[in-house]
């Protein structure tokens, strides 16, 4: 097939496959370290997967791993069927990696540094032209386009660094902490721009960023010294938090006292709280056992005693509590 052929001038189109990453036994030590200890996950099309952990945990690790930049101690890792060890060039066809810290050559400008990666990628022509302009519009660089890189605030770095890995259009994204450096309005434009491609694409976003998890991710991997300890949605790692359904109510204050007398009239309360009180009314959580709905049985009650109820919600769970948890002793 020639280079020009494809959606870039860069390689044939790859097969629309279900399983776009395969990572089994992934293992990394350096002496007698231990970075990354037998991980195992698979992301499909269409999935934004969030990679949490603390600093050091083996994120950029495990990253640099599935990007085919660090060779593994044991394991293996396909990307769109292949085989990352064996397959190298093949594989890295596929995949568009923002590392942390993208290296960007200082004294040329984001022009020149994405010309050349479109060279490195095999993108000549018009298609270079066109990928670049995509690029450009996508991530909003047009008025720093010629400007030296040296230049650049820390937030047009990374964009430019963004921009060089979808410049190819890959089917697989691996992005390690894809909105470093950028303020609250970039953020929002990046994490709109990764939700928009996420549809025909694998997409790993490393990130210490718990509310990009709420807002981007689909999934959530999060690992501690090396290993995996969760892989579920956003909402299964909300449901692990003591607060999750927890419900909280806001009454008069002189009612706090007989608010608490019907509360614990209900069955699976794990604990009852006041947690704040301005101008004479006061919020109560009301924690439940086992993360079960007691919002119905809460309203009940409180109708019950003639309890007026100022004004109710339900908690959905914090991750930062549910993080801590599963990552402190590990």
């Amino acid at each position: 097939m020639a280079k020009n052929a494809s959606k870039h001038g860069l390689r044939g189109g790859v097969d629309v496959m279900e399983e776009m990453i395969r990572v089994e036994g992934l293992t990394k030590t350096f002496g007698s370290l231990t970075a990354v200890d037998g991980v195992s996950m698979t992301v499909k099309q269409g999935e934004v997967l969030g990679f949490l952990g603390p600093n050091g945990a083996g994120k950029s690790t495990t990253m640099r791993m599935i990007t085919g930049f660090l060779d593994p101690t044991a394991g293996t890792v396909a990307v769109c069927g292949k085989d990352v060890l064996t397959s190298p060039i093949a594989a890295r066809e596929h995949i568009g990696y923002l590392p942390e810290g993208a290296p960007l050559y200082s004294d040329i400008t984001p022009l020149a540094f994405l010309k050349f990666i479109a060279g490195t990628r095999g993108i000549n022509g018009h298609f270079r032209d066109e990928a670049i302009r995509q690029v450009v519009d996508k991530l909003q660089l047009a008025d720093v386009l010629h400007r030296p890189i040296e230049t650049l605030s820390k937030g047009f770095k990374r964009r430019v660094g963004f921009a060089q890995a979808i410049l190819h259009d890959p089917d697989v994204l691996i992005l390690d902490e894809p909105t470093d450096g950028l303020d609250p309005n970039q953020k929002r434009q990046v994490r709109a721009l990764i939700q928009t491609m996420s549809a025909n694409k694998a997409i790993i976003i490393s990130t210490h960023i718990l509310e990009e998890v709420e807002s981007v991710c689909s999934r959530a991997v999060i690992i501690a010294q090396g290993k995996l300890v969760f892989d579920g949605s956003p909402h299964d790692l909300q449901a692990l938090s003591s607060r999750h359904n927890a419900v909280c109510i806001r009454v008069r204050s002189e009612l706090v006292a007989d608010a608490r007398i019907a509360i614990n009239e209900i069955t699976n309360v794990a604990a009852i709280e006041v947690i704040d009180t301005l101008e004479r009314v006061s919020m109560i959580q009301v924690l439940p056992n086992d993360g079960k709905s007691l919002v119905q049985d809460i309203g009940q009650a409180l109708r019950q005693h003639d309890i007026a109820i100022e004004g109710l919600f339900v908690e959905q769970g914090h991750l930062d509590d549910v993080f801590h948890q599963l990552t402190v002793g590990h």
